[in-house]
């Protein structure tokens, strides 16, 4: 690893956690434990242990077959946390309020982090009655529209290391049914289906993608219908709506 020529001030531990890191940006299959002690030089027991701190706080994944590791996109959320969601939402806020108005349904927005989805902004229409989801809350990146809707537009490495996380913990079948949920989701480009959540709401999510075309967050609308007679736009209208919002905020 290059150092600076003229170090006055040294933190060796911090050096080798910042050395793995580095490492392991310049690899996108990940490297094995052993691998990464040739690459640095350093002993085996000292790499072990950093190593397991950096995944215990959520900096490094291990990919399937454990001995494997790569980085987490947490780096990618700390860099764009703070900065661009509030320039996101000042942008989308408008957009939610105009699509809450005319189609006088509830929206939200939720960005991922780590293994979750956070709503940072919420929208509801001026009527007797409404839905809505607390701002601030985080929801299951696997067992919520907006999470789902995440994880189905993410590269495929990003993609693979997040569906690794969850499957330690499911059956097999599992893992693969989520999978191709998630290719469905991809190649129609929104999801609805019935809320985990709720009896009697549909989620329709849309992605916010970037220049590459993974979503960097995903507005959701809860649609929750109406007894005669109440006339509402229909959820193919809504549909249409909350698509071309989320492709007005997206890069092009």
């Amino acid at each position: 690893m290059e150092r600076e020529p003229n170090e006055k001030y040294r933190a060796p531990a911090l050096d080798k956690g910042l050395d793995i890191l580095e490492l392991l940006s310049e690899q996108s299959d990940g490297l094995t434990r052993a691998e990464i002690v040739k690459a640095m030089g350093r002993g085996p027991s000292e790499i072990y242990r950093m190593l397991e701190r950096l995944v215990a706080r959520g900096y490094v994944a291990r990919l399937s077959g454990g001995d494997r590791y790569a980085l987490s996109i947490k780096l990618f959320v700390l860099a764009n946390r703070h900065p661009a969601w509030r320039r996101l939402v000042a942008t989308a806020q408008p957009m939610m309020d105009q699509f809450a108005s005319e189609t006088r349904q509830s929206c939200h927005l939720v960005i991922p982090d780590i293994s979750a989805a956070v709503v940072i902004a919420q929208s509801s229409p001026m009527d007797s009655w409404e839905f809505r989801v607390r701002v601030g809350a985080r929801l299951d990146l696997v067992g919520s529209g907006s999470g789902q809707t995440l994880l189905a537009f993410q590269d495929s490495t990003n993609f693979a290391d997040l569906l690794a996380t969850w499957s330690a913990g499911h059956m097999a079948e599992d893992a693969l049914r989520l999978r191709e949920e998630m290719e469905q989701v991809r190649s129609r480009g929104y999801r609805i289906a019935p809320s985990r959540q709720l009896i009697g709401v549909t989620d329709v999510s849309a992605p916010i993608l970037n220049i590459d075309g993974q979503a960097t967050a995903v507005i959701t609308c809860a649609y929750i219908g109406r007894p005669a007679p109440a006339v509402l736009p229909s959820i193919e209208e809504v549909i249409r709506n909350l698509c071309e919002v989320a492709q007005r905020l997206s890069v092009q």
